[in-house]
């Protein structure tokens, strides 16, 4: 009861002040007002500092290793003309037909043919071509080798899949490339049964594909598979090779 009327008398006080002076002056009475004015002054320096703080620069995007070859050499030369000789007897025009390209530097084609006319004996008739395929390494896409893997396994799919062939084998190249797939297969067209061998080869950036076929007319019989895939392992390394010695 006595400590009642002092409060009162401050209560009425305080009602006789402006509003500004009852809010800083009045409020001491009160143990929680000092509490919370200190929270959110710790609330304002804690979003201050942490608009002032610099932000975490970005992390560099990690750089592609570069691709190892450069150039690719001359399609047409790829094979020397001693193995063109073994795989097309009879043949005429050793320079080879080109393939149509506009850039040299990344892509190339050659093919050889011949007919060999044994008389009685029937007619052997033997195509080869080389297909290159070369890499740089992009930022966005990736590096030389890693874009070259990729097409080699589009590749393979791709021959192995081929309309129409019968008798598909299908095995690794070894000692060819970085890594490569030998695909053997026969196809029907112009009324004969030819034979297929291709092997298609990546070596670092690069892409190869030898295609080796050959049938038999007039009687002569089609070559034997084993004989047309040992005809296609020697032009691949040659021309694994000539991809080498391009860039030296």
């Amino acid at each position: 009861m006595h400590r009642s009327a002092p409060r009162l008398t401050r209560i009425l006080a305080c009602a006789a002040v402006p509003a500004l002076l009852v809010v800083t002056g009045c409020s001491s009475d009160d143990s929680g007002g000092g509490s919370a004015g200190s929270g959110g002054g710790k609330a304002a320096e804690s979003s201050a500092a942490a608009s002032a703080a610099p932000s975490k620069p970005a992390a560099p995007k990690p750089t592609v290793a570069p691709a190892k070859y450069a150039k690719l050499p001359d399609a047409c030369k790829a094979v020397t003309v001693k193995t063109l000789e073994e795989l097309i007897p009879e043949l005429k025009q050793k320079g080879g037909v080109p393939g149509k390209t506009s850039d040299l530097a990344s892509r190339g084609s050659c093919s050889w043919n011949a007919l060999e006319d044994k008389g009685t004996k029937g007619s052997n008739y033997r195509w080869l071509d080389v297909s290159l395929l070369r890499f740089d390494s992009e930022q966005t896409l990736g590096s030389g080798e890693e874009r070259a893997q990729q097409k080699y396994m589009e590749k393979v799919a791709e021959v192995k899949a081929t309309e129409g062939a019968t008798d598909i084998r299908t095995s690794p190249a070894a000692g060819v490339g970085n890594e490569s797939t030998a695909i053997s297969y026969a196809l029907k067209k112009t009324g004969e049964t030819f034979r297929y061998a291709v092997i298609v080869a990546r070596t670092e950036n690069a892409l190869i594909t030898v295609s080796y076929n050959g049938t038999g007319y007039a009687g002569a019989e089609p070559p034997a598979a084993a004989d047309m895939m040992e005809g296609t392992v020697k032009a691949v390394k040659e021309t694994v090779k000539a991809v080498a010695d391009a860039n030296k």
